[in-house]
């Protein structure tokens, strides 16, 4: 056989096989039951039926920002290593008694404390001793991709492989059950694979925010 039929007959029986080699993207929206785009969705898609090999995971960063967790959930891959700086003039002590991850961070101020490794997949409710009002989410994902939905309940995932993925979606206050959010979708690279969740949220039972003495409003 000639190079160049060789060539030809190599793109030919990936094309037929439905290789991998070809690559598509997500587009997903995500609203919630009154038909509003939900931020903060958390959008994980895993290959059905080949492999796909991960990016290594990434040292991340988790701001104290204004007495706030920044992000408010902040998906991440297994393994990765998340730092939490503390941007405030006031100390924070972080902690999460989550069964995927129970660490704590005591008072601190700055970037001293050390950074905090991810092992097992699952939600980490991130919280501070201190302010009662302080909630975050670390979404910890053994998916090869995944992404998060911005302001307007977008979430665009891009160069995924050619193939089946199972997809689902997550949010903090989601109320059913995650694994009942899942779907099969088709990506190739002639046109965008596109899918949308409707979700019944629950009520956010949050502590009010108060303030410190010597702030405004304090007494």
């Amino acid at each position: 056989m000639m190079i160049r039929e060789l060539a030809l007959w190599l793109v030919m029986s990936a094309c037929l096989s439905g290789s991998p080699s070809m690559a598509g993207d997500l587009h997903a929206m995500v609203y919630d039951d009154e038909g509003k785009p939900l931020p903060d969705a958390v959008v994980v898609a895993y290959p059905d039926g080949f492999e796909v090999a991960p990016p290594e995971a990434m040292v991340e960063v988790e701001d104290q920002v204004n007495k706030e967790f920044v992000p408010y959930v902040k998906p991440v891959r297994v393994g990765t290593l998340v730092r939490f700086p503390n941007k405030d003039d006031i100390s924070h002590h972080v902690y999460s008694f989550s069964p995927a991850k129970r660490f704590e961070l005591p008072l601190y101020k700055g970037s001293v404390a050390s950074p905090v490794m991810f092992e097992k997949a699952g939600v980490v409710k991130l919280g501070c001793n201190i302010h009662d009002w302080m909630i975050g989410y670390i979404y910890v994902t053994d998916a090869p991709f995944f992404g998060k939905s911005a302001a307007q309940g977008s979430v665009s995932i891009a160069e995924m492989p050619a193939g089946t993925y199972r997809v689902r979606v997550w949010h903090p206050r989601m109320a059913a059950p995650e694994d009942s959010t899942a779907r099969r979708i088709m990506v190739q690279g002639s046109a965008p694979a596109v899918v949308e969740w409707r979700l019944k949220l629950n009520r956010e039972f949050r502590p009010r925010r108060t303030p410190l003495p010597g702030e405004p409003g304090y007494r």
